[in-house]
């Protein structure tokens, strides 16, 4: 289809098709799902992902939304190369549960940690949680540190 230097990203595909300038679209059958060739002036570009690979849609559907979003509602479809069967069982990401878990209890660590500071502000604000001057707390520290390295 293309290589990643002959490619287009997102905001730079929006910026085009609002100017006026992207003169056309093909959508190209790969191997595990759908991409898009956008033509403008006379260079032809694929779209990119994120990361800078070629953007594949794994779902029509999903492709045909983006395009109709993003404003080009006509284009020509090249299913020539489209494999069904690729899209089976080829994007397993091990690690993609793991993140989103570890995301997960970071998110919920977050919330608990900034419940604690707000109610604690809270607390000194409305004199419910003392102040404890820094003298006073370096002696009870000081204290614990004796007792610890006793035990």
């Amino acid at each position: 289809m293309a290589t990643p230097s002959n490619t287009i990203d997102h905001v730079t595909l929006s910026a085009l098709v609002e100017a006026g300038a992207v003169r056309g679209a093909n959508v190209v059958g790969q191997p595990g799902g759908w991409g898009i060739v956008i033509q403008y002036g006379m260079t032809e570009r694929a779209l990119a992902a994120k990361r800078g690979s070629i953007r594949i849609f794994r779902h029509f559907e999903t492709l045909v939304g983006y395009l109709k979003g993003i404003g080009v509602a006509k284009y020509q479809v090249d299913a020539t190369a489209f494999d069904p069967v690729a899209l089976k069982g080829e994007r397993h990401r091990a690690d993609a549960s793991k993140r989103m878990k570890l995301a997960h209890e970071t998110g919920d660590y977050d919330k608990w940690f900034r419940a604690k500071v707000t109610k604690s502000l809270a607390g000194i604000a409305d004199g419910s949680n003392p102040i404890i001057p820094d003298e006073e707390w370096e002696a009870e520290r000081a204290a614990w540190k004796r007792e610890a390295a006793g035990a």
